[in-house]
């Protein structure tokens, strides 16, 4: 219940922080297509822990073993499921959580809907969770390139009060992850991280924010009235841990223009329709217009800081938290992998969905 994404292009992740391991069920995958453990370990490796001062210390390799579904370097066509076993968990860490609630975490909510919850690391509350989803996402966006040239590439637009003036049209994967905070603008990636480390040191957290742009999709995907692309795309950005925002286009400061300033006028450019500008972010009426899809998510600071705080025992009684483990004094670097996976797969979905769609009866 709520563990699958997807309907075509369908996952299905499974496992807890603590667990024995992490993975995901790839479901619905066309057969023949090329994948490697090595191309889906590059994209694990940009979102494991321990990849600088400014994240977890966790020490996980997350090494990606494929279990089915995969043969002689090629898809089958069948349920490829994969996995990663946990090494470092430290479950001790987290044995005050069992008798108290974390403040803005899922304890009390879990405890509330099931009666019953892993304290350790927060189960399957927990970001290690998104392990699976990377995995899959990067099976869609192989998918998706080889078929359109998709390129989908997301980084960190803003870090608490920071903010970087991006292009996102001249944005690269090269310029993205030459530096751990994961945002092209060099002088202010340096800023960001400063303030990363200082919050990480004064046992505190920041949130942030991260921009994607997809390029070269084809116009046509998305399916109206209540399965339009961006509402999909909400969804599945809405669904990682930590985020409490998403715009697509202009988003909330279209607000701020008249009709006549924020319509995207139609041209032609040989052989395609092409707007001028692209305040709609890529989408029309819930369907891609050829124009790249430009959208941001918005990552609150991280639930769990090393500061004593007020809560609850699960009786209801006052108690005061002191946290232990270890933990990112901001998730949004390395959410970036995880928000461009979450973009494939919704593109992977409703790519296969349309061609369902638009697949011609057979005539007798």
């Amino acid at each position: 219940m709520g563990n699958s994404f997807g309907r075509v292009f369908r996952i299905t992740t499974w496992g807890e922080s603590h667990g024995g391991a992490v993975g995901v069920v790839v479901d619905g995958c066309p057969p023949r297509l090329p994948i490697t453990p090595e191309e889906i370990q590059v994209e694990l490796d940009r979102r494991r822990p321990g990849q600088s001062l400014i994240t977890s210390q966790r020490s996980e390799t997350d090494t990606i073993q494929i279990l089915s579904g995969v043969f002689e370097g090629k898809t089958l066509g069948t349920p490829i499921s994969m996995m990663v076993c946990n090494q470092d968990a430290r479950s001790q860490d987290y044995a005050e959580m069992q008798n108290a609630y974390r403040p803005s975490h899922a304890d009390y909510t879990y405890d509330a809907k099931f009666g019953i919850r892993d304290y350790r690391g927060g189960g399957r509350t927990s970001a290690r969770e998104t392990i699976g989803r990377v995995a899959g996402g990067t099976i869609a966006r192989k998918l998706l390139h080889m078929r359109y040239g998709v390129e989908i590439v997301a980084y960190v637009q803003q870090i608490y009060n920071l903010e970087a003036r991006i292009n996102p049209d001249q944005v690269t994967r090269d310029q993205v992850e030459s530096n751990p905070v994961r945002c092209p603008d060099v002088e202010t990636a340096q800023k960001m991280f400063e303030l990363i480390d200082q919050a990480r040191r004064e046992g505190d957290s920041v949130g942030g924010i991260i921009a994607c742009v997809m390029r070269n999709v084809p116009p046509g995907l998305g399916c109206p009235v209540f399965d339009r692309l961006e509402a999909d795309l909400a969804k599945a950005m809405l669904s990682l841990p930590a985020t409490k925002g998403f715009e697509i286009g202009s988003g909330f400061s279209g607000v701020l223009m008249k009709g006549s300033e924020h319509n995207d006028l139609f041209y032609a450019s040989g052989d395609r329709i092409r707007t001028r500008t692209n305040f709609s972010g890529g989408v029309q009426g819930g369907i891609s217009n050829g124009e790249d899809i430009l959208f941001r998510v918005a990552f609150k600071p991280t639930a769990t800081i090393l500061r004593p705080q007020e809560t609850v025992t699960p009786r209801g009684e006052p108690t005061i938290l002191k946290p232990r483990g270890r933990h990112d004094p901001c998730v949004v670097p390395r959410a970036v992998p995880i928000v461009e996976a979450m973009a494939a797969l919704v593109l992977a979905d409703h790519d296969l969905l349309n061609q369902a769609i638009h697949n011609p009866l057979s005539r007798s």
